[in-house]
């Protein structure tokens, strides 16, 4: 049962109500930081008093480019207070990929976690000339969330007051099959109404200790994280890097009880050498997805320990970015439904499959606004009826559980992360040397998948691969280069990419 008896359909709202809600119950741990829901309410409203004294006005948009913390949470929810729209950025991504997003959604700010990972994101985004106003998180973490005055805590609260359930609330980019990056717009109600459909399935409480593991970038880490945590009371517990030994003392000492993840995470887990040292009992929910789950790995996540997890609850779902949750297991279900099914359709959505393509079709109250600025692009994945064309194909069983059997796209996922080979070899056919190029993803033991590039041309497999780094998220980086004299096409000259799988695995 959720902790707020009634929900709020706009997040400055939903805010508030859970600081009162909640009060002085822990919303974030970070370390020996604490933060209660009510301290939350007021660093965000400082930190919103701070974009308006920078020249933030309502509508505009905000990226965030920063690792999980209780900073990145404060500095996004602080955005929509201020009446602006959220624009989550990859941590990984180049400042060349986080330049074009700023530049599409024609950001005023950009707040950034300088130095993450050994780089220099500020003096990075400034040599590109993004004219986004660029604000180190780390001035935002100061207790007065940065310079702002009386005035302009009050117009923060004045337009937190404005917003409204239709007003957008975020823009989450994805690829797509023609390399060229989208933007999902939601709504507060959208992101809202999602948050607590899973909430309510997965039986999410204020006493739940919640490690996020799922990047806040992410419509996972952000909307069934953050928001899932105001609409629940339960404490969010963010990690920044992933690391199994350090993740499983972090359930030990601090009792977590909710970890959703890829399936590499509890894999990683079931096979550390550290764990027979280590008390796991705590965990109760884990929801897990992004790739083909083993039988057998639900069933050790389940099994007591030493042998198993010992984990009470095991679901699977089924998302994109698009609509965030589409279908979900539920508590009692099969060890083989979960494994084998992403489960049903969530309250408020519904799924088809088409008849002669076998494509999933879905629709409902958490289906995208549409993509920012591109109306051809909205209206080819959303039809007059408003069924969203997943580019998945699926099968639906009797209970509405769905199968994924197949891709009408070329998407491959490495690591938990959706990557799109148009968007790779838009960027490869930019590398002198390189004539032609297809990038597939071929298996690999420890991410599920991994990008392997066929090059036509004469450029190096190290030149290929460095000039992915420099330009690329290291998740979207091939990791593998062969060469071939030619790409194998058809009549309509689209390259035949399950010929080039074929190759790779004979």
């Amino acid at each position: 049962m959720l902790g707020l008896l009634s929900t709020p359909t706009a997040l400055p709202a939903l805010l508030r109500n859970a600081a009162e809600h909640f009060a002085d119950h822990p919303a974030y741990v970070e370390g020996s930081a604490r933060l209660s829901y009510a301290d939350l309410l007021t660093r965000v409203e400082a930190v919103a008093a701070s974009y308006v004294a920078r020249g933030l006005e309502p509508g505009r948009a905000v990226g965030v480019w920063a690792p999980n913390s209780t900073a990145w949470a404060v500095a996004a929810l602080a955005v929509t207070y201020a009446g602006g729209v959220l624009v989550p950025l990859n941590s990984r991504y180049t400042a060349h990929e986080v330049a074009d997003v700023l530049a599409r959604t024609d950001a005023a700010l950009v707040v950034v976690a300088d130095g993450f990972l050994g780089r220099s994101q500020v003096a990075d985004l400034a040599a590109l000339g993004t004219s986004a106003q660029v604000v180190d998180l780390a001035d935002l973490a100061r207790p007065d969330g940065g310079p702002a005055s009386d005035t302009d805590l009050a117009e923060a609260r004045r337009r937190a007051d404005a917003v409204g359930p239709d007003d957008v609330a975020d823009v989450l980019f994805t690829s797509g099959t023609t390399g060229r990056s989208k933007g999902a717009m939601s709504a507060h109600r959208q992101t809202i109404g999602v948050a607590r459909a899973w909430a309510e399935l997965g039986g999410v409480r204020a006493d739940d200790r919640y490690l996020v593991v799922n990047p806040f970038f992410h419509s996972f880490g952000y909307k069934i994280g953050i928001v899932v945590g105001l609409l629940t009371g339960c404490t969010l517990y963010p990690v920044a890097t992933f690391d199994v030994a350090a993740t499983m003392r972090l359930v030990q000492d601090e009792q977590i009880t909710v970890l959703p993840g890829a399936p590499t995470i509890y894999q990683s887990m079931l096979t550390a050498p550290e764990r027979a040292d280590l008390d796991l009992s705590s965990l109760r929910l884990a929801v897990t997805g992004a790739a083909v789950v083993p039988v057998v790995l639900i069933e050790r996540m389940r099994a007591p320990e030493p042998e198993g997890l010992g984990i009470d609850q095991v679901v699977t779902a089924f998302g994109m970015t698009e609509a965030v949750v589409v279908t979900m297991c539920r508590e009692g279900d099969p060890a083989e439904t979960v494994a084998t099914t992403c489960g049903r359709a969530i309250p408020g959505m519904e799924t088809r499959t088409d008849e002669a393509t076998g494509e999933l079709l879905v629709r409902g109250e958490h289906v995208m606004l549409g993509y920012l600025d591109d109306p051809e692009a909205t209206a080819a994945a959303i039809d007059a009826d408003g069924w969203l064309h997943t580019g998945d194909v699926g099968v639906l069983d009797e209970a509405g559980n769905l199968r994924i059997t197949d891709r009408l796209k070329d998407m491959y996922i490495s690591g938990g992360f959706n990557v799109y080979p148009a968007e790779v070899e838009q960027v490869l056919m930019r590398l002198d040397g390189v004539d032609d190029v297809a990038v597939v993803g071929v298996p690999d033991e420890r991410l599920g998948e991994v990008g392997k590039a066929f090059v036509v041309g004469t450029a190096t497999a190290d030149d290929v691969v460095a000039f992915a780094r420099e330009r690329l998220a290291n998740f979207k980086v091939p990791r593998s280069v062969a060469h071939v004299d030619v790409l194998p096409r058809n009549l309509s000259g689209k390259v035949l990419k399950t010929a080039l799988r074929e190759a790779q695995e004979s």
